[in-house]
């Protein structure tokens, strides 16, 4: 990723934090068998201080969308509370196999790591952590179904254990779903909104990503019309 593409990806930007659209198929930081990550390209997103900004939490390699950044270690400490105390509100737009009869509704399904082996992979667990997704439909067609997602907890892989256990596994989902390991459709799951209360005195600051390439065709045979601003603007 070359600083002017980088650059390209900035949605939002203020003293304390930073929003920029990650890329799908880019993990965010570099893993324990090194490879290429995004925060290596975070140095040009210093504009004057003198640390690079940090990531205040993550999104799968996989996932596109709206990445929250810390510019600096006091920012980092504040957004690492908002988001431990689920003060940040996030919506993630996915398209899935087939789809729920309903229109809308909430999953309550408790996650635990599959095991030690499987590094980030999750099962379903009575005895797991709590974990709460609400949904709701957005489009349907060509038997795939378009939903907003919003996770209420935090939990790794939330979205793609939830919708595939619930019978609607996430399009492209080669772990939870029924996508092969390779050659099938990139996973369509997108970051779309976070809404984050940054300052006390001010409105939370709700940030749009754009719908990346990859799930334009899918969204649109969903009933998406393609009208899409994103928008980052600091508010008044």
């Amino acid at each position: 990723m070359t600083p002017d593409e980088m650059l390209g990806r900035l949605l939002y930007r203020d003293g304390l934090m930073l929003v920029i659209d990650k890329p799908a198929g880019l993990s965010v930081h570099r893993g324990p068998k090194g490879g290429d990550s995004l925060e290596d390209y975070f140095d040009v997103l210093r504009f004057g201080l003198p640390r690079m900004p940090a990531l205040a939490h993550r999104l799968d390699k996989d996932t596109s969308g709206c990445l929250v950044l810390g510019r600096h270690r006091k920012a980092l400490a504040l957004l690492g509370k908002l988001f431990k105390n689920g003060k940040i509100g996030k919506t993630y737009w996915a398209v899935v196999e087939g789809g729920p009869v309903e229109d809308e509704g909430r999953i309550d399904i408790p996650l635990s790591k599959l095991d030690e082996n499987r590094g980030w992979w999750m099962k379903p667990d009575p005895a797991g952590k709590p974990s709460s997704t609400v949904w709701k439909v957005m489009g349907r067609g060509d038997g795939k179904t378009w939903l907003a997602l919003e996770p209420l907890t935090g939990r790794t892989h939330q979205l793609r254990v939830h919708c595939a256990e619930m019978g609607f596994p996430i399009l492209g989902d080669a772990i939870y779903g029924s996508a092969p390991r390779a050659g099938g459709p990139p996973l369509h799951l997108h970051a779309r909104e976070v809404v984050v209360p940054i300052s006390k005195n001010k409105p939370p600051v709700v940030t749009t990503a754009p719908a990346p390439e990859h799930m334009r065709e899918m969204l649109k045979a969903c009933g998406w019309t393609g009208d899409d601003r994103p928008h980052g603007e600091e508010p008044a």
